[in-house]
């Protein structure tokens, strides 16, 4: 199995772009998020000529995630227990959710894309949200692995968060000023590791940044950030053979501000014919 994310900063802008590199790289499975459409405006006969099924999950111009796959997906959901929602002037437990995840069975892995909160500034409440999506996602993860620790589950997306110094390229982003870089949100990011998930793609592309700015010469300068993440459980992390981070499609005529990052999964394991003989 192959199996991508990417933030398409608007699918319908961006429909022929996406569908090209799905088909182009052989993709089997694509997480996509900041759809920017609800699920009637969603593009999907562009994806069922190519081959694919896709399911989406939008209500307005803002956010929205979709998975797209060569398999039919199954045991569609649209968020996780727990997962909080936001509206500017309303708060608790009965703000509505809005639309950051959609998972599926597809290929025996349990897929999630996912769009974490920006946070937009320190002081802001919607980086209070982010800190609590954060939590309830950590918990989700955390519960589904200690139910079932074989699952194949993989959290893929735009996480928002840089992990590490590393991973800030952008010069207008600083610790203890800015969101992403800051120490509650990798910590953030470090309890969803610690409840069970591993970048899979750190290991075997250790550089490069999968966002860029689209103002001041972020690209040409590359002065961007990391992102975008697949995490997986010890299952499937075990099963990637490789990846990479597809920094061409920052490139040409009006490009989303991410770049897709790739993964390759073996979920059969080896053939007989080339495990080691035992004598």
């Amino acid at each position: 199995m192959r199996l991508a994310t990417w933030n398409v900063n608007s699918i319908r802008a961006r429909v022929d772009r996406t569908v090209d590199f799905a088909v182009r790289e052989s993709i089997d499975v694509l997480a996509m998020q900041e759809i920017k459409c609800k699920v009637e405006q969603f593009p999907f006969e562009k994806f069922e000529e190519a081959g694919y099924h896709v399911e989406a999950h939008g209500f307005s111009q803002w956010n929205g995630v979709a998975i797209a796959s060569r398999e039919p997906l199954e045991d569609v959901r649209t968020s996780f227990p727990g997962m909080p929602g936001f509206a500017k002037g309303h708060e608790g437990p009965d703000a509505p959710q809005e639309a950051r995840a959609i998972g599926a069975r597809v290929g025996g892995v349990d897929v999630w894309s996912l769009y974490v909160p920006n946070g937009r500034a320190l002081e802001d409440p919607h980086f209070t949200y982010k800190l609590h999506w954060l939590k309830a996602l950590e918990e989700f993860t955390r519960d589904t692995l200690t139910a079932s620790p074989a699952t194949p589950l993989a959290l893929v997306g735009d996480f928002n968060i840089a992990p590490t110094d590393a991973d800030n390229g952008d010069p207008t982003i600083v610790p203890g000023f800015s969101t992403h870089v800051s120490p509650v949100e990798r910590e953030a990011f470090a309890a969803l590791e610690a409840a069970g998930l591993r970048d899979v793609v750190r290991p075997l592309v250790p550089e490069g940044f999968t966002y860029w700015d689209y103002k001041q010469l972020r690209f040409p300068r590359n002065q961007g950030l990391r992102i975008d993440f697949i995490l997986g459980s010890e299952a499937f992390a075990d099963a990637v053979t490789g990846a990479s981070i597809h920094r061409n499609e920052r490139k040409g005529d009006g490009p989303s501000d991410h770049v897709p990052v790739v993964v390759d999964l073996d979920l059969d394991g080896p053939d007989d014919d080339d495990r080691p003989m035992i004598w």
